[in-house]
């Protein structure tokens, strides 16, 4: 099945206008779902629209409220709301460019690709894509779509673009009041000795393949067991290990056992084979 773009319009770099199509990156029916079900009748449980003292509504009596005190609303006609004029509805203008490590990973939301419409539109596209691939270039726009305006990043993946929604500056909750119990006491630093060479041991390349995810397994297996398909109990998901005993645990032991069992460095990665050892005389 063809995926249909979420979005179409122009991708324009100062004077240059590029037909686009937007698609998202995600695939949300690789995740395990489920539906509420009435246990006597097998049915799925339906939802209807209430009104508190009213009962069920129409979709079309169903206007927008904006809530200005409690329980009062002013009302907006969702027709109003789509008659509002943006430019960022049809064009995405890249107004500035950083390097892609100068955001930071709280800012990113949601990622898109980027494909030009057409083959006429590949040459300008390719253009762009290149320039801030050898750049190393990030590039800054708005963009509107499903009733807001998006502030998002531009950047190359693979032979195309990767679109990423970000948060504003205003969605961003402060650190204080989650952090401000620490100390801003440095770390042991023999501690942070052995800690660092656990860290180096287990780096590898980011291989995205190499997790899994147990609990969809497990659910999976539990489905096919119920549905017939298999008659061994079906697996849990394994929990982590946790140390047995007492609940304060020497720091620097625990460091030390976890390089013991971490074993050579980047014993994370894929085994490579062994060399055959040459015979002593």
């Amino acid at each position: 099945m063809v995926a249909r773009p979420v979005w179409k319009g122009q991708l324009r770099l100062s004077l240059v206008s590029i037909p686009v199509e937007m698609y998202s990156a995600t695939n949300r029916k690789a995740r395990i779902s489920f539906r509420q079900v009435h246990k006597p009748s097998g049915k799925p449980v339906s939802y209807q629209k209430m009104v508190q003292g009213v009962g069920p509504v129409d979709s079309d009596d169903i206007w927008k409220g904006y809530e200005v005190d409690k329980d009062e609303y002013v009302l907006i006609d969702p027709d109003e709301l789509d008659e509002i004029k943006l430019e960022t509805k049809k064009t995405l203008e890249l107004v500035q460019f950083v390097d892609i490590s100068e955001i930071p990973p709280i800012y990113f939301d949601k990622p898109y690709f980027l494909a030009p419409s057409d083959e006429l539109a590949e040459d300008a596209f390719r253009v762009v894509r290149d320039a801030l691939r050898q750049t190393g270039k990030a590039g800054l726009g708005q963009l509107a779509m499903r009733g807001q305006e998006h502030l998002v990043a531009v950047r190359p993946c693979s032979s195309g673009l990767l679109l990423e929604t970000l948060h504003y500056e205003d969605e961003i909750r402060k650190t204080d009041p989650f952090f401000s119990s620490i100390s801003d006491k440095k770390a042991d630093k023999e501690l942070l000795t052995v800690a660092t060479e656990l860290i180096e041991r287990k780096t590898a390349e980011f291989d995205a393949a190499a997790f899994k995810d147990h609990y969809a397994d497990a659910v999976r297996a539990l489905v096919d067991e119920k549905a017939g398909k298999h008659k061994k109990k079906a697996p849990s998901a394994t929990p982590s290990k946790r140390p047995e005993g007492e609940n304060v645990i020497d720091l620097m032991s625990a460091l030390k056992e976890s390089l013991e069992k971490s074993g050579s460095k980047k014993s994370s990665a894929k085994p490579k084979p062994s060399r055959p050892r040459k015979k002593s005389a």
